[in-house]
Protein backbone atom coordinates (compact mmCIF):
# COMPACT_ATOMS: atom_id res chain seq x y z
CA UNK A 1 0.00 0.00 0.00
CA UNK A 2 2.85 2.36 0.86
CA UNK A 3 4.47 1.65 -2.51
CA UNK A 4 1.24 2.46 -4.37
CA UNK A 5 0.92 5.76 -2.51
CA UNK A 6 4.53 6.65 -3.28
CA UNK A 7 4.10 5.66 -6.91
CA UNK A 8 0.98 7.79 -7.41
CA UNK A 9 2.28 10.76 -5.45
CA UNK A 10 5.82 11.02 -6.85
CA UNK A 11 6.10 8.95 -10.03
CA UNK A 12 2.70 9.35 -11.71
CA UNK A 13 1.34 12.72 -10.65
CA UNK A 14 2.94 15.93 -11.83
CA UNK A 15 5.19 17.71 -9.35
CA UNK A 16 4.80 21.27 -8.12
CA UNK A 17 6.71 23.49 -10.58
CA UNK A 18 7.75 25.87 -7.78
CA UNK A 19 9.37 23.15 -5.65
CA UNK A 20 10.85 21.46 -8.72
CA UNK A 21 12.59 24.60 -9.98
CA UNK A 22 14.08 25.18 -6.53
CA UNK A 23 15.28 21.56 -6.54
CA UNK A 24 16.80 22.14 -9.99
CA UNK A 25 18.65 25.15 -8.59
CA UNK A 26 20.08 23.08 -5.75
CA UNK A 27 20.97 20.20 -8.07
CA UNK A 28 22.69 22.54 -10.53
CA UNK A 29 24.76 23.96 -7.66
CA UNK A 30 26.10 20.54 -6.71
CA UNK A 31 26.62 19.76 -10.39
CA UNK A 32 28.85 22.83 -10.67
CA UNK A 33 30.76 22.04 -7.49
CA UNK A 34 31.46 18.43 -8.45
CA UNK A 35 32.02 18.69 -12.22
CA UNK A 36 33.35 22.27 -12.43
CA UNK A 37 30.91 23.25 -15.17
CA UNK A 38 27.34 24.52 -15.32
CA UNK A 39 24.12 22.86 -16.35
CA UNK A 40 23.94 23.64 -20.06
CA UNK A 41 22.68 21.95 -23.21
CA UNK A 42 22.97 24.10 -26.37
CA UNK A 43 26.76 23.93 -26.48
CA UNK A 44 26.54 20.16 -26.80
CA UNK A 45 23.73 20.41 -29.35
CA UNK A 46 26.05 22.64 -31.40
CA UNK A 47 28.70 19.93 -31.23
CA UNK A 48 26.12 17.44 -32.49
CA UNK A 49 25.60 19.70 -35.49
CA UNK A 50 29.36 19.77 -35.97
CA UNK A 51 29.53 15.97 -35.91
CA UNK A 52 26.78 15.76 -38.53
CA UNK A 53 28.81 18.06 -40.76
CA UNK A 54 31.86 15.86 -40.21
CA UNK A 55 29.86 12.83 -41.31
CA UNK A 56 28.98 14.81 -44.44
CA UNK A 57 32.69 15.25 -45.21
CA UNK A 58 33.12 18.81 -43.91
CA UNK A 59 35.70 20.00 -41.37
CA UNK A 60 33.94 22.19 -38.78
CA UNK A 61 36.66 21.36 -36.25
CA UNK A 62 38.73 24.05 -37.99
CA UNK A 63 36.09 26.73 -37.29
CA UNK A 64 36.93 29.29 -34.61
CA UNK A 65 33.74 28.55 -32.67
CA UNK A 66 34.56 24.88 -32.22
CA UNK A 67 38.07 25.82 -31.15
CA UNK A 68 36.40 27.77 -28.32
CA UNK A 69 33.86 25.13 -27.19
CA UNK A 70 35.70 22.03 -28.46
CA UNK A 71 34.63 19.26 -30.81
CA UNK A 72 36.87 16.44 -29.70
CA UNK A 73 35.58 12.94 -29.12
CA UNK A 74 31.91 11.95 -29.03
CA UNK A 75 29.01 12.73 -26.69
CA UNK A 76 30.05 9.70 -24.64
CA UNK A 77 33.47 11.31 -23.99
CA UNK A 78 32.17 14.70 -22.83
CA UNK A 79 30.60 15.83 -19.57
CA UNK A 80 27.85 17.77 -21.38
CA UNK A 81 27.25 14.82 -23.71
CA UNK A 82 26.59 12.18 -21.07
CA UNK A 83 24.63 14.69 -18.97
CA UNK A 84 22.24 15.33 -21.89
CA UNK A 85 21.89 11.60 -22.53
CA UNK A 86 20.97 11.32 -18.86
CA UNK A 87 18.39 14.07 -19.27
CA UNK A 88 16.74 12.21 -22.15
CA UNK A 89 16.79 8.97 -20.12
CA UNK A 90 15.26 10.76 -17.14
CA UNK A 91 12.57 12.43 -19.26
CA UNK A 92 11.68 9.17 -20.98
CA UNK A 93 11.58 7.21 -17.72
CA UNK A 94 9.34 9.80 -16.05
CA UNK A 95 6.99 9.99 -19.03
CA UNK A 96 6.66 6.19 -19.09
CA UNK A 97 6.01 6.01 -15.35
CA UNK A 98 3.05 8.34 -15.77
CA UNK A 99 1.87 6.77 -19.04
CA UNK A 100 2.35 10.24 -20.51
CA UNK A 101 3.53 9.18 -23.96
CA UNK A 102 1.35 9.56 -27.01
CA UNK A 103 2.25 10.41 -30.60
CA UNK A 104 0.75 13.82 -31.29
CA UNK A 105 1.16 15.36 -34.72
CA UNK A 106 1.21 19.12 -35.38
CA UNK A 107 -2.30 20.44 -36.04
CA UNK A 108 -1.28 22.47 -39.09
CA UNK A 109 1.70 23.09 -41.37
CA UNK A 110 1.92 26.58 -39.90
CA UNK A 111 2.88 24.98 -36.59
CA UNK A 112 5.75 23.11 -38.25
CA UNK A 113 6.92 26.37 -39.80
CA UNK A 114 6.80 28.04 -36.37
CA UNK A 115 8.67 25.15 -34.75
CA UNK A 116 11.52 25.09 -37.27
CA UNK A 117 11.90 28.85 -37.70
CA UNK A 118 11.55 29.58 -33.98
CA UNK A 119 13.97 26.77 -33.15
CA UNK A 120 16.56 28.11 -35.61
CA UNK A 121 16.27 31.67 -34.26
CA UNK A 122 16.47 30.47 -30.64
CA UNK A 123 19.43 28.18 -31.34
CA UNK A 124 21.27 30.92 -33.21
CA UNK A 125 20.63 33.45 -30.43
CA UNK A 126 21.56 31.06 -27.64
CA UNK A 127 24.95 30.26 -29.10
CA UNK A 128 25.64 33.89 -29.98
CA UNK A 129 25.29 34.58 -26.25
CA UNK A 130 27.22 31.36 -25.45
CA UNK A 131 24.27 29.95 -23.53
CA UNK A 132 20.52 29.38 -23.48
CA UNK A 133 17.94 29.65 -20.71
CA UNK A 134 20.30 27.54 -18.61
CA UNK A 135 23.95 28.57 -19.09
CA UNK A 136 23.18 32.24 -19.84
CA UNK A 137 20.28 32.61 -17.41
CA UNK A 138 19.24 30.07 -14.78
CA UNK A 139 22.79 28.87 -14.05
CA UNK A 140 24.57 31.90 -15.55
CA UNK A 141 23.28 34.51 -13.09
CA UNK A 142 24.28 32.45 -10.01
CA UNK A 143 27.74 32.15 -11.60
CA UNK A 144 28.11 35.94 -11.14
CA UNK A 145 28.65 36.56 -14.86
CA UNK A 146 27.43 39.99 -15.98
CA UNK A 147 26.66 38.65 -19.45
CA UNK A 148 23.83 36.53 -17.95
CA UNK A 149 22.04 39.66 -16.72
CA UNK A 150 22.32 41.22 -20.20
CA UNK A 151 20.97 38.00 -21.71
CA UNK A 152 18.09 37.69 -19.20
CA UNK A 153 16.82 41.22 -19.73
CA UNK A 154 17.14 40.91 -23.50
CA UNK A 155 15.35 37.55 -23.44
CA UNK A 156 12.43 39.12 -21.56
CA UNK A 157 12.22 41.86 -24.21
CA UNK A 158 12.55 39.36 -27.06
CA UNK A 159 9.80 37.18 -25.60
CA UNK A 160 7.48 40.22 -25.49
CA UNK A 161 8.01 40.77 -29.22
CA UNK A 162 7.65 37.04 -29.82
CA UNK A 163 4.33 36.96 -27.94
CA UNK A 164 2.97 39.81 -30.04
CA UNK A 165 4.27 38.30 -33.27
CA UNK A 166 2.87 34.82 -32.57
CA UNK A 167 -0.60 36.35 -32.08
CA UNK A 168 -0.75 37.61 -35.67
CA UNK A 169 -3.65 36.23 -37.74
CA UNK A 170 -1.31 34.14 -39.93
CA UNK A 171 -0.51 31.94 -36.92
CA UNK A 172 -4.10 31.45 -35.81
CA UNK A 173 -4.80 27.93 -36.98
CA UNK A 174 -8.50 27.11 -37.53
CA UNK A 175 -9.84 24.63 -34.98
CA UNK A 176 -11.83 21.67 -36.29
CA UNK A 177 -14.88 20.97 -34.13
CA UNK A 178 -16.36 17.50 -34.03
CA UNK A 179 -19.97 16.95 -33.04
CA UNK A 180 -20.59 14.34 -30.36
CA UNK A 181 -23.85 13.04 -28.98
CA UNK A 182 -22.64 12.20 -25.48
CA UNK A 183 -19.68 12.97 -23.23
CA UNK A 184 -17.07 10.23 -23.46
CA UNK A 185 -15.34 9.53 -20.13
CA UNK A 186 -11.55 9.36 -20.10
CA UNK A 187 -10.40 5.76 -19.89
CA UNK A 188 -7.01 4.73 -18.55
CA UNK A 189 -5.74 1.53 -20.14
CA UNK A 190 -4.44 -0.14 -17.00
CA UNK A 191 -2.52 -2.86 -18.83
CA UNK A 192 -0.71 -0.34 -21.00
CA UNK A 193 0.04 1.85 -17.98
CA UNK A 194 1.59 -1.10 -16.10
CA UNK A 195 3.73 -2.14 -19.07
CA UNK A 196 4.96 1.39 -19.63
CA UNK A 197 5.74 1.84 -15.95
CA UNK A 198 7.88 -1.29 -15.98
CA UNK A 199 9.62 -0.16 -19.16
CA UNK A 200 10.31 3.22 -17.60
CA UNK A 201 11.79 1.51 -14.54
CA UNK A 202 13.93 -0.70 -16.78
CA UNK A 203 15.32 2.32 -18.66
CA UNK A 204 15.90 4.23 -15.43
CA UNK A 205 17.67 1.37 -13.63
CA UNK A 206 19.72 0.43 -16.72
CA UNK A 207 20.95 3.98 -17.25
CA UNK A 208 21.75 4.50 -13.56
CA UNK A 209 23.69 1.22 -13.49
CA UNK A 210 25.61 2.26 -16.62
CA UNK A 211 26.38 5.66 -15.08
CA UNK A 212 27.56 4.06 -11.84
CA UNK A 213 29.79 1.68 -13.78
CA UNK A 214 31.15 4.63 -15.75
CA UNK A 215 32.27 6.35 -12.55
CA UNK A 216 34.93 3.66 -12.04
CA UNK A 217 36.66 4.52 -15.35
CA UNK A 218 35.73 8.21 -15.66
CA UNK A 219 34.29 9.53 -12.38
CA UNK A 220 33.31 12.95 -13.72
CA UNK A 221 31.46 11.46 -16.71
CA UNK A 222 29.55 8.98 -14.57
CA UNK A 223 28.54 11.65 -12.06
CA UNK A 224 27.44 13.97 -14.88
CA UNK A 225 25.25 11.19 -16.29
CA UNK A 226 23.59 10.69 -12.89
CA UNK A 227 22.93 14.41 -12.54
CA UNK A 228 21.45 14.37 -16.05
CA UNK A 229 18.90 11.75 -15.00
CA UNK A 230 17.94 13.96 -12.08
CA UNK A 231 17.53 17.02 -14.29
CA UNK A 232 15.44 15.00 -16.74
CA UNK A 233 13.11 13.70 -14.03
CA UNK A 234 12.58 17.22 -12.70
CA UNK A 235 11.77 18.94 -15.99
CA UNK A 236 9.38 16.21 -17.17
CA UNK A 237 7.51 15.55 -13.92
CA UNK A 238 7.14 19.28 -13.19
CA UNK A 239 6.76 20.30 -16.86
CA UNK A 240 9.44 22.97 -16.41
CA UNK A 241 9.49 25.28 -19.41
CA UNK A 242 11.22 28.65 -19.33
CA UNK A 243 9.24 29.74 -22.39
CA UNK A 244 6.04 29.73 -20.36
CA UNK A 245 7.72 31.83 -17.67
CA UNK A 246 8.28 34.64 -20.15
CA UNK A 247 5.31 34.16 -22.51
CA UNK A 248 2.72 33.85 -19.75
CA UNK A 249 3.84 37.14 -18.25
CA UNK A 250 2.83 39.00 -21.40
CA UNK A 251 -0.21 37.00 -22.51
CA UNK A 252 -1.99 35.76 -19.37
CA UNK A 253 -0.31 37.55 -16.46
CA UNK A 254 0.58 34.22 -14.85
CA UNK A 255 3.81 34.54 -12.87
CA UNK A 256 4.18 31.26 -10.99
CA UNK A 257 7.00 29.91 -13.15
CA UNK A 258 8.81 33.26 -13.29
CA UNK A 259 8.73 33.52 -9.49
CA UNK A 260 9.92 29.93 -9.13
CA UNK A 261 12.87 30.58 -11.45
CA UNK A 262 13.93 33.66 -9.49
CA UNK A 263 13.74 31.79 -6.18
CA UNK A 264 15.61 28.84 -7.73
CA UNK A 265 18.42 31.17 -8.82
CA UNK A 266 18.50 32.79 -5.37
CA UNK A 267 18.94 29.38 -3.74
CA UNK A 268 21.61 28.39 -6.25
CA UNK A 269 23.54 31.66 -5.87
CA UNK A 270 24.66 31.11 -2.29
CA UNK A 271 25.74 27.56 -3.11
CA UNK A 272 27.78 28.69 -6.13
CA UNK A 273 29.30 31.45 -4.01
CA UNK A 274 30.42 28.88 -1.44
CA UNK A 275 32.04 26.69 -4.09
CA UNK A 276 33.80 29.71 -5.63
CA UNK A 277 35.22 30.61 -2.23
CA UNK A 278 36.54 27.05 -2.01
CA UNK A 279 38.39 27.52 -5.28
CA UNK A 280 36.01 26.29 -8.01
CA UNK A 281 36.23 28.81 -10.86
CA UNK A 282 32.91 30.21 -12.11
CA UNK A 283 32.10 30.27 -15.81
CA UNK A 284 32.32 33.89 -16.96
CA UNK A 285 31.56 34.93 -20.54
CA UNK A 286 31.66 38.08 -22.66
CA UNK A 287 29.38 40.88 -21.48
CA UNK A 288 29.03 42.37 -24.94
CA UNK A 289 26.43 43.00 -27.64
CA UNK A 290 26.46 39.28 -28.38
CA UNK A 291 24.66 38.65 -25.06
CA UNK A 292 22.04 41.32 -25.77
CA UNK A 293 21.39 40.43 -29.41
CA UNK A 294 21.53 36.74 -28.59
CA UNK A 295 18.99 37.21 -25.79
CA UNK A 296 16.61 39.15 -28.04
CA UNK A 297 16.77 36.43 -30.70
CA UNK A 298 16.46 33.66 -28.14
CA UNK A 299 13.45 35.20 -26.40
CA UNK A 300 11.70 35.81 -29.71
CA UNK A 301 12.53 32.34 -31.02
CA UNK A 302 11.38 30.31 -28.02
CA UNK A 303 7.98 31.99 -27.97
CA UNK A 304 7.54 31.57 -31.72
CA UNK A 305 8.57 27.90 -31.50
CA UNK A 306 6.53 27.30 -28.35
CA UNK A 307 9.36 25.82 -26.32
CA UNK A 308 12.88 26.40 -25.01
CA UNK A 309 15.72 23.91 -24.70
CA UNK A 310 14.39 22.15 -21.61
CA UNK A 311 10.81 22.39 -22.85
CA UNK A 312 11.35 20.75 -26.21
CA UNK A 313 13.42 17.93 -24.71
CA UNK A 314 10.77 16.50 -22.42
CA UNK A 315 7.89 17.21 -24.80
CA UNK A 316 9.73 15.46 -27.62
CA UNK A 317 10.07 12.21 -25.64
CA UNK A 318 6.38 12.47 -24.69
CA UNK A 319 5.59 12.06 -28.40
CA UNK A 320 4.78 15.65 -29.34
CA UNK A 321 6.15 15.74 -32.89
CA UNK A 322 6.03 19.56 -32.98
CA UNK A 323 8.96 19.60 -30.59
CA UNK A 324 11.01 17.22 -32.72
CA UNK A 325 11.01 20.04 -35.25
CA UNK A 326 11.89 22.58 -32.55
CA UNK A 327 14.89 20.47 -31.53
CA UNK A 328 16.02 20.12 -35.12
CA UNK A 329 15.71 23.87 -35.59
CA UNK A 330 17.78 24.46 -32.44
CA UNK A 331 20.64 22.33 -33.73
CA UNK A 332 20.51 23.95 -37.18
CA UNK A 333 20.45 27.47 -35.71
CA UNK A 334 23.32 26.77 -33.32
CA UNK A 335 25.41 25.26 -36.13
CA UNK A 336 24.75 28.27 -38.37
CA UNK A 337 26.03 30.56 -35.63
CA UNK A 338 29.16 28.43 -35.33
CA UNK A 339 29.75 28.84 -39.07
CA UNK A 340 29.39 32.64 -38.91
CA UNK A 341 31.14 33.20 -35.57
CA UNK A 342 34.39 34.56 -37.06
CA UNK A 343 32.45 37.18 -39.02
CA UNK A 344 30.53 38.33 -35.93
CA UNK A 345 33.16 38.37 -33.20
CA UNK A 346 35.04 41.51 -34.35
CA UNK A 347 31.88 43.56 -33.76
CA UNK A 348 30.11 41.70 -30.97
CA UNK A 349 32.71 39.97 -28.80
CA UNK A 350 36.40 40.83 -29.23
CA UNK A 351 36.40 44.28 -27.63
CA UNK A 352 34.31 43.29 -24.61
CA UNK A 353 35.33 41.83 -21.27
CA UNK A 354 34.31 38.75 -19.38
CA UNK A 355 32.97 40.50 -16.28
CA UNK A 356 33.00 38.49 -13.05
CA UNK A 357 30.89 40.39 -10.49
CA UNK A 358 32.79 38.79 -7.61
CA UNK A 359 36.10 40.00 -9.03
CA UNK A 360 34.78 43.41 -10.07
CA UNK A 361 32.80 44.25 -6.91
CA UNK A 362 34.55 42.01 -4.41
CA UNK A 363 33.17 38.75 -3.01
CA UNK A 364 30.58 40.36 -0.72
CA UNK A 365 29.78 43.13 -3.20
CA UNK A 366 29.21 40.67 -6.06
CA UNK A 367 27.00 38.49 -3.87
CA UNK A 368 24.95 41.46 -2.67
CA UNK A 369 24.63 42.85 -6.20
CA UNK A 370 23.34 39.51 -7.48
CA UNK A 371 20.76 39.23 -4.71
CA UNK A 372 19.74 42.86 -5.26
CA UNK A 373 19.21 42.10 -8.94
CA UNK A 374 17.11 39.03 -8.11
CA UNK A 375 15.07 41.02 -5.57
CA UNK A 376 14.40 43.75 -8.13
CA UNK A 377 13.41 41.07 -10.64
CA UNK A 378 10.90 39.61 -8.19
CA UNK A 379 9.48 43.06 -7.47
CA UNK A 380 9.17 43.74 -11.20
CA UNK A 381 7.29 40.46 -11.70
CA UNK A 382 4.93 41.24 -8.81
CA UNK A 383 4.35 44.77 -10.12
CA UNK A 384 3.59 43.46 -13.61
CA UNK A 385 1.20 40.82 -12.23
CA UNK A 386 -0.72 43.45 -10.26
CA UNK A 387 -0.78 45.85 -13.21
CA UNK A 388 -1.86 43.16 -15.69
CA UNK A 389 -4.87 42.00 -13.69
CA UNK A 390 -5.85 45.53 -12.70
CA UNK A 391 -5.98 46.51 -16.36
CA UNK A 392 -7.88 43.31 -17.18
CA UNK A 393 -10.46 44.02 -14.50
CA UNK A 394 -10.83 47.63 -15.64
CA UNK A 395 -11.37 46.42 -19.20
CA UNK A 396 -14.02 43.93 -18.08
CA UNK A 397 -15.84 46.65 -16.13
CA UNK A 398 -15.68 48.98 -19.14
CA UNK A 399 -17.13 46.23 -21.35
CA UNK A 400 -19.95 45.59 -18.87
CA UNK A 401 -20.81 49.28 -18.78
CA UNK A 402 -20.79 49.40 -22.57
CA UNK A 403 -23.18 46.44 -22.69
CA UNK A 404 -25.54 48.11 -20.19
CA UNK A 405 -25.81 51.42 -22.05
CA UNK A 406 -28.19 50.21 -24.84
CA UNK A 407 -30.53 48.69 -22.25
CA UNK A 408 -30.58 51.90 -20.18
CA UNK A 409 -31.19 53.98 -23.30
CA UNK A 410 -34.16 51.78 -24.24
CA UNK A 411 -35.65 52.05 -20.74
CA UNK A 412 -35.25 55.84 -20.78
CA UNK A 413 -36.96 56.07 -24.17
Amino acid sequence: MHWQNFKQQYLVRFWSPFSAVIAAGILSTYYFGITGTFWAVTGEFTRWGGHLLQFAGMHPETWAYFKVIGLQGTPLDRVDGVMILGMFAGCLSAALWANNIKLRMPQHRVRIFQAVLGGIIAGFGARMAMGCNLAAFFTGIPQFSLHAWFFALATAAGSWFGARFSMLPVFRVPVKLQRVHAVQPLRQQEGQARRRFRLGMLIFVAFVCWALALTFDAPKLGIAALFGVGFGLIIERAQVCFTSAFRDLWLTGRTQMAKAIIVGMAVSTIGIYSYVQLGVAPKILWAGPNAVIGGLLFGFGIVLAGGCETGWMYRAVEGQVHYWWVGLGNIVGATLLAAWWEDLTPFLVDDFEKVNLLARLGPQGGLMATYAGLALSMLAVLWWEKRFFARKQAQQEANQQADQRPALAKETA
